[in-house]
């Protein structure tokens, strides 16, 4: 047709989805022979999200270190994902170094945040080593030039090309019955679930490295957040249950916000998701579970939540944290130290806290 480039049809061109291929286990097709396709496929769904659940507390039982690298590996499977459908499509358009900078990226990223998390959490293991000590101290600083190296080879692999890929008509299989059901259920197992947590020191305390046993410990004094406190219940809720008072952890405050997110606008990581497979023509991402798709499919909404939560507890949540101060301190020079320590403690005598040396 007069005008219409090369590109332009290779972008309009229709491309037949393959048919899925079966990747049931074996096992599970041989058990499940003589059911019809439909209830072998909830068989399936239904066998496979056990298996999931049971390895999820597995996971939570093996302890922190574990789930850390847990979350790790789903981080990258989930990413593997998306790089290989996005290489599957734009290689025809010959971009150079699409794989090589998506890798790059993520590996940036990811040396950004579990550099910071490692500096906080292990700060006394860190310290001890000359190597770690220098990557903490300059550690935005290599983030900042990894992440601008990155930049620059990206602006070197510009081509004279424009793409454009259209999100359109999010999952049909998503109801407003659903989507509203799910967010009194979610509210409410929130709360109850938050109330059982929160008893518990291994969720509400931090990992840290003793340097005495030379080990990881997850103990510590549960900080006000998960200690039974004593509300008054609003005068018109008292005449409906009869209760003037209520005692609950004030994280379950919390926990509503979380919940409310995580049920109302959490759902939009999956929509995000769903226009995204329909423009590449695809039902799963991966076919890594069986019934489920891949990884990504499972995990499409909680980069958002995940997010959510990082920014809630930071505005929220945490506040000043005397360790970490005191971590700071250790690193300045004596002469620095001793600074403060005088400052200090002038501040103390002038409130009245401390006597002043000619009192004493």
């Amino acid at each position: 047709m007069d005008g219409e480039t090369a590109s332009d049809s290779e972008c309009k061109s229709e491309v037949t989805p393959a048919a899925p291929a079966d990747d049931t286990p074996e096992v599970l097709n041989r058990a499940l022979s003589n059911l019809s396709s439909r209830w072998k496929n909830w068989w399936v769904r239904g066998i496979l999200t056990l298996a999931m659940i049971v390895f999820f507390f597995i996971i939570i039982y093996l302890g922190p270190m574990v789930l850390m690298m847990i979350v790790m590996c789903v981080q990258i499977k989930c990413f593997h994902e998306i790089i290989t459908i996005g290489y599957s499509v734009y290689h025809s358009y010959e971009l150079p170094w699409f794989r090589t900078l998506s890798w790059y990226f993520l590996l940036c990223v990811n040396y950004f945040f579990y550099g910071e998390t490692v500096t906080d959490y292990f700060f006394t293991l860190v310290q001890r080593e000359e190597p770690l000590r220098i990557l903490s101290k300059y550690h935005r600083f290599i983030s900042f030039t990894l992440y601008l190296t990155g930049f620059c080879m990206f602006v070197l692999s510009l081509v004279k090309k424009h793409y454009r890929l259209q999100f359109y008509m999010l999952s049909p299989k998503k109801t407003w019955e659903g989507f509203i059901g799910g967010f009194f259920a979610t509210v409410v197992f929130g709360l109850l679930l938050s109330y059982v947590m929160s008893g518990y020191r291994c969720f509400v305390c931090p990992v840290e490295f003793n340097n005495d046993s030379n080990s990881f410990t997850v103990d510590c004094e549960p900080s006000e957040l998960f200690q039974l406190q004593e509300y008054n219940i609003p005068l018109v809720l008292q005449s409906v249950i009869g209760w003037k008072t209520v005692r609950m952890y004030p994280f379950q405050i919390h926990s509503i916000a979380l919940s409310t997110f995580a049920s109302l606008i959490g759902p939009f990581g999956g929509f995000f998701a769903s226009g995204f497979k329909r423009a590449f023509k695809i039902k799963d991402f991966a076919n890594t579970i069986p019934g489920h798709g891949g990884i990504m499919d499972r995990f499409d909404c909680q980069y958002l939540m995940a997010t959510f939560v990082n920014v809630y507890i930071a505005s929220f949540i945490r506040g000043p944290n005397p360790s970490k101060l005191i971590q700071q301190l250790l690193t300045l020079r004596p002469d620095q130290q001793l600074n403060i320590f005088n400052t200090l403690k002038a501040h103390l005598v002038d409130k009245g806290v401390l006597t002043g040396p000619e009192e004493a």
